[in-house]
């Protein structure tokens, strides 16, 4: 099991601060109120029953329990997300770094400048 794995379990327990798993793998977890869902939860109870079956996706796992922080809201949140290439530069225009390129002996040469002034003042 590692981060970013998505997985089922059975809910056992649930407390106000969270909901406690048991994933198929053999391993419990804990899905904290604030990765239910997006927003406020007011009542964790009307959210999550014992004895639900539901996908969580692994989000830290403590290496010597084995025990892992849950979420089901990384889960809701990835079906309403569009997923595009950032790119570093604006490619409508087809300028990418030139901008920087042409401005760059500038800054240099003022650069050099402010150092030689410091330098020639006691």
């Amino acid at each position: 099991m590692k981060i970013g794995d998505k997985v089922e379990g059975v809910i056992t327990g649930i407390k106000s601060y969270g909901a406690f798993v048991e994933l198929d793998n053999g391993s419990t977890g804990l899905v904290h109120i604030s990765e239910i869902k997006t927003g406020y939860v007011d009542n964790i109870f009307d959210q999550l029953k014992v004895g639900q079956r539901l996908t969580v996706q692994v989000i830290d796992v403590d290496e010597f329990t084995q025990k892992a922080s849950l979420s089901l809201r990384t889960l809701e949140e990835e079906k309403h997300r569009f997923h595009h290439k950032h790119r570093f530069s604006n490619n409508r225009l087809h300028i990418g770094f030139k901008p920087l390129a042409e401005a760059m002996p500038g800054w240099i040469s003022e650069g050099l400048d402010y150092l030689n002034h410091r330098e020639t003042q006691p």
